[in-house]
């Protein structure tokens, strides 16, 4: 039994009678419906008559589109359903989540890198509003994974940054704001990302720690969320064998499974010791790190079946489906089993008053909040607070064209902008811009295809400039191994060859971990975003008109003693 009085539902005897009427109403087929959270990628009619046209799922989440396009696809969803729908977008940094047309008040570290809470509690009510006013009602968000790995490519500044308090303290100053804004928040990605180097969309990635180490970090980022009243919980396809041995003394390494397959890292780690009683969801079905740990037959159902209760998305919908209802039909996934997923979804809904009439969505009302100028505010005093100096050679700053009117300016940044569903967005031409509109006449670098013998003389450049200037923009995103730098040809052209000569400096304007690769550089900035407000508030710093105000989140050192110097 579940007590849907308790946290997180509190719900009254009302809703729960609406949830148990519910429950009892519904076919085999329409419950298993309910397990399911669809992607509309780009919200178009197409998409909604293809999932309809196979199940009414339970909740779905939206892709970043415009305004329009979001309210559009809240009222076909509401339309085509008869039970109300959990909508959800990744959330992690502002309205630009789920709309074009959003704020991005800041990374998750950026955040961090003020030390202030109520930094956090703003980007969380940005999130509330903006994405509210579209229709959605669950946060995919906060995440509260620790990057204790610098070289992970996933987490980085998704993260609140490698100390656990702060994760913690910022985690739940989040859950607690966005929920009091009626949205779901979603605790992610369970056990914790950001131990391993690898990315769980690539392959089943393991958080090692041993479990007092894991209770003290991860465990308690989890316990203050839970205890704050997170409403769902994220568990990603990442395994934690030590609490998984813990638990099963006879488990044996082959059946070591990603949270998302694992009975005891669900139900006995994350419901038991911690005491969550909410909803657990899957990451993203599709990734290879599920994939690769169980035929996808087994596996949609046994993910249910082990404790699971909302299962994201599908590789292909009609076949996952079947998948389910066979699971279902075998007695994979008994009727208590699903009966309690489901009254956890119901509960879920109720708990934000999805029961009740919904709210006519006004594009002229959502126009107004989405991208309004607090919001903007609010991500100015982000970049303010956040921009870090974490390293400066004596003298070099400020930057003014009076000290440096020639700057040689290398560019480090994908070419156009990156691909997939984490582009990054092109930034270094804008700083460039800016620069130009102060004074300073800039060149960009541009290696030259020649060998040893062959490159412009060395005292021509030192002649030439009065500083060097780099900028990198590498942002995390999915699918990929590693966010470093890959320096240009031939021969590391673009390599610090005249840091002894010219005064240097370098701006991170995404990834916070570049020394690694440029230790010797002797001036380094983090910005932990790419967007208006941190390149604005870049270039107040770098010429003086304000001071740097933030605290490294993260060792920006990546634990080299060179890089200190």
């Amino acid at each position: 039994m579940i007590d849907l009085k308790a946290k997180p539902f509190y719900l009254n005897e009302e809703a729960i009678q609406w949830v148990e009427t519910t429950l009892a109403g519904m076919t085999t087929k329409e419950k298993a419906g309910q397990l399911f959270c669809v992607l509309f990628k780009e919200g178009k009619p197409q998409e909604f008559e293809y999932v309809y046209s196979i199940l009414s799922p339970g909740g779905c989440m939206y892709r970043v589109i415009s305004t329009d396009a979001a309210i559009n696809a809240t009222n076909a969803v509401r339309e085509r359903s008869k039970i109300p729908m959990l909508i959800a977008a990744n959330l992690e940094k502002g309205g630009n989540g789920i709309v074009e047309e959003g704020t991005l008040l800041g990374s998750p570290m950026e955040v961090a890198a003020t030390n202030d809470i109520e930094t956090a509690k703003k980007m969380a009510e940005v999130c509330a509003v903006e994405a509210g006013a579209v229709g959605a009602n669950w946060a995919f968000a906060p995440i509260i994974d620790i990057d204790t790995n610098f070289r992970n490519p996933i987490t980085n500044t998704r993260t609140f940054g490698s100390n656990p308090q702060r994760v913690k303290i910022m985690g739940k100053a989040y859950v607690e704001r966005v929920q009091s804004l009626n949205f779901a928040a979603s605790i992610k990605h369970f056990p914790g990302d950001g131990q391993d180097e690898r990315d769980q969309h690539l392959v089943t990635s393991i958080n090692d720690m041993d479990c007092d180490t894991w209770m003290d970090t991860y465990g308690a980022a989890y316990q203050a969320s839970i205890d704050a009243g997170a409403l769902t919980v994220m568990v990603g396809h990442i395994m934690q064998p030590a609490w998984t041995r813990r638990i099963n003394p006879t488990i044996q390494d082959k059946e070591l499974m990603p949270a998302t397959l694992s009975r005891e890292l669900m139900q006995g780690l994350l419901r038991e010791e911690l005491g969550f009683n909410g909803l657990v969801c899957t990451d993203a079905t599709t990734m290879a790190g599920y994939t690769l740990a169980m035929s996808r037959k087994r596996a949609v159902p046994e993910s249910i079946a082990r404790g699971a209760d909302m299962f994201l998305f599908a590789r292909n919908l009609e076949e996952d489906f079947g998948f389910m209802l066979e699971g279902i039909e075998t007695g994979i996934i008994t009727p208590q089993r699903l009966d309690e997923a489901v009254t956890r979804i119901l509960a879920t809904k109720a708990a934000l008053g999805l029961h009740k009439k919904e709210r006519i969505l006004d594009k002229s009302q959502a126009a107004q909040v989405i991208g309004c100028n607090t919001h903007k505010q609010w991500a100015e005093e982000c970049a303010d607070k956040a921009i870090t100096l974490v390293k400066e050679e004596p003298g070099v700053l400020p930057l003014t064209p009076q000290r440096y009117k020639r700057i040689l300016f290398y560019t480090i940044e994908p070419p156009a902008g990156g691909e997939g569903n984490y582009k990054v967005k092109a930034a270094c031409q804008k700083v460039r811009d800016m620069l130009q509109a102060e004074g300073f006449e800039v060149d960009d670098f541009i290696p030259q295809p020649y060998g040893e013998g062959f490159t412009t003389r060395y005292e021509e450049i030192v002649k030439k400039y009065d500083l060097i200037l780099y900028v990198a923009n590498l942002s995390t995103k999915s699918n990929q191994t590693v966010v470093r730098i890959e320096w240009k040809q031939p021969m590391g052209a673009d390599c610090g060859h005249y840091i002894n000569d010219v005064p240097t400096v370098f701006v991170s304007l995404e990834n916070p971990y570049h020394l690694l690769d440029f230790p010797r550089v002797k001036t380094y900035i983090n910005c932990y975003s790419n967007n208006d407000s941190c390149l604005h508030q870049l270039v107040e710093k770098l010429t003086g008109r304000s001071t740097f105000k933030g605290i490294s989140p993260i060792d920006a050192f990546c634990g080299k003693w060179e890089a200190r110097l």
